[in-house]
């Protein structure tokens, strides 16, 4: 496995590979990093996996100087995962100069956790597509549990033509029920047991939509409502459909309930289809 720092090195080394598939991390890597790789390895010669904390995409109040950074223990898991090429450069080196030139997501970048976190999107579409570039891959993992940011993400490479498919992975899980994630970390031992209720709001709204319920904005106050009766800050519960994250209409059959909460000070994401029967 290579461990690459510069964005020349990068290119010259993948010159010597015929095609590569790319899994783009910010690294502090647990089980659901190691299925995207798994998902990516059979589908090219090379793996690549960067490993960046991109600055860009956190607000002034977020987490950027305190998200867990583990690059050895990273590379590790990597290594054993037969990974390739770890792409891991430094701030400079992404962003050698004020980045003035911005990807400008739709109105998608505005809602659900674009309204909660104004800017995100921005800087996550920047980094991917600079990343893109520097990495020139045919295809790209990103896991489902960051719905929107597969969406936004899914949709700049349509737009722009990008000669790149983008590979949704489903959402790994602990055996009961929560969503990895790096920022679990942050939860106390209350808090990590109580974290699961996210996921079962989620599925109980799940199958009320699935026995034939419609009145979405019921189910949603409902899931709501059960967070913060709970301890929980709820920014949103809510029904979209799969395709672009609009309010359903009637006869919409492929829906997502998505949800993001506060519970202490850590901030949780979670989703979950809904494909009804024709």
């Amino acid at each position: 496995m290579d461990i690459i720092h510069f964005v020349a090195d990068l290119r010259a080394r993948l010159q010597r590979e015929p095609n590569n598939v790319f899994v783009p991390t910010m690294g502090n890597l647990h089980e659901g990093h190691i299925q995207l790789i798994d998902i990516a390895k059979p589908r090219a010669a090379c793996t690549v996996v960067s490993i960046f904390v991109n600055r860009l995409q956190f607000g002034p109040q977020e987490d950027f100087d305190r998200y867990p950074r583990t690059f050895e223990a990273d590379c590790k898991r990597l290594r054993d995962a037969g990974v390739n090429v770890v792409f891991a450069p430094d701030e400079k080196e992404i962003y050698p100069e004020p980045q003035t030139f911005l990807v400008e997501p739709s109105d998608l970048q505005h809602i659900l956790d674009g309204a909660a976190r104004p800017g995100h999107f921005r800087g996550v579409a920047t980094v991917v597509l600079k990343l893109f570039n520097m990495v020139s891959p045919h295809s790209a993992i990103f896991g489902k549990k960051d719905y929107q940011q597969y969406i936004v993400l899914r949709d700049m490479v349509r737009q722009f033509a990008l000669p790149i498919e983008i590979i949704p992975a489903e959402t790994v899980r602990a055996p009961d029920g929560l969503a990895l994630s790096s920022r679990n970390g942050y939860l106390s031992a209350e808090e990590r047991i109580e974290a699961p209720r996210l996921y079962r709001t989620l599925r109980e709204a799940q199958a009320e939509i699935m026995a034939g319920a419609c009145d979405f904005q019921r189910i949603e106050l409902h899931g709501m409502s059960q967070l913060a009766d709970n301890g929980w800050r709820p920014d949103y519960v809510t029904v979209r459909r799969q395709a672009d994250l609009q309010k359903p209409a009637p006869g919409d059959r492929e829906l997502v309930v998505l949800a993001a909460a506060r519970l202490g000070k850590t901030r949780l994401i979670d989703n979950v289809e809904v494909n009804l029967e024709p």
